[in-house]
């Protein structure tokens, strides 16, 4: 097993060579527009009139639900017209072997995370002067990320991890730290920043496009499962087995 601190600095370092975000895009917005002038909630009702209106499947949400690298699939506001107007994002976070969700923070929300399988890392840093919390996610544990802290989670095994997030907003926003380098700031000044030719048009081509949400992790962790990646995001392993 690769300890905590070889995980952490592998994953940030892959961060500068590895790049995604989950954007969901408003699936009905008529229907949001409606729900959200509706007089009472009898009103809202009428909106919905099919029970099919208030099932969310998360196994369906493609591309998002996958375990190679993995996703992350929110059903809220946009995805999910009848959470408009009650408060909460609940989300599903698949991650593959050796995966991570890269450092990010969500600008409007609290972030409540439980594990249900497998074995995960979580990094939290709140703010200039704080310390890093570190924490083990194994089913049932749970850990919180305060509104607008940077955190980043890693898959630690050679099994898929799951895990159950709920956020205090329906529209919680997701911001990778990794945007600063291709975001259209000056480049001189991000290199000034940060001492060193990290925003550049050479940077900028080796990220990887808007994903799921899960990059891979670690060359080494991988190495270790016998898992290898390729262009279409399968897994193959040391045994020639596919997934």
């Amino acid at each position: 097993m690769l300890g905590q601190s070889t995980l952490a600095a592998g994953a940030l370092l892959c961060l500068f060579a590895q790049h995604a975000v989950a954007v969901d895009k408003t699936r009905d917005p008529d229907k949001i527009a409606k729900l959200t002038t509706a007089a009472s909630q009898l009103d809202r009702q009428a909106l919905l009139p099919s029970d099919s209106d208030w099932l969310f499947d998360f196994n369906a949400q493609q591309p998002f639900y996958n375990f190679a690298p993995g996703g992350v699939v929110n059903m809220n506001a946009a995805t999910f017209p009848v959470a408009k107007g009650n408060g909460l994002t609940l989300a599903m976070l698949n991650l593959g072997p050796c995966s991570m969700l890269p450092p990010h923070l969500h600008p409007r929300a609290s972030n409540y995370v439980v594990a249900v399988h497998g074995n995960t890392t979580t990094y939290m840093f709140e703010e200039n002067g704080a310390r890093l919390v570190t924490e083990t996610l194994t089913p049932g544990k749970a850990t919180i990320f305060p509104q607008a802290s940077m955190h980043m989670m890693v898959n630690n095994g050679c099994d898929n991890a799951q895990l159950v997030s709920a956020l205090s907003s329906e529209d919680a926003g997701t911001l990778n730290v990794g945007q600063v380098f291709t975001n259209g700031f000056p480049s001189t000044l991000v290199n000034a920043a940060f001492s060193q030719n990290l925003a550049s048009d050479e940077v900028k081509a080796k990220m990887t496009p808007v994903g799921t949400g899960s990059n891979w992790g670690t060359d080494e962790c991988l190495k270790k499962c016998g898992v290898s990646k390729n262009g279409k995001g399968t897994l193959t392993f040391a045994n020639g087995n596919k997934e």
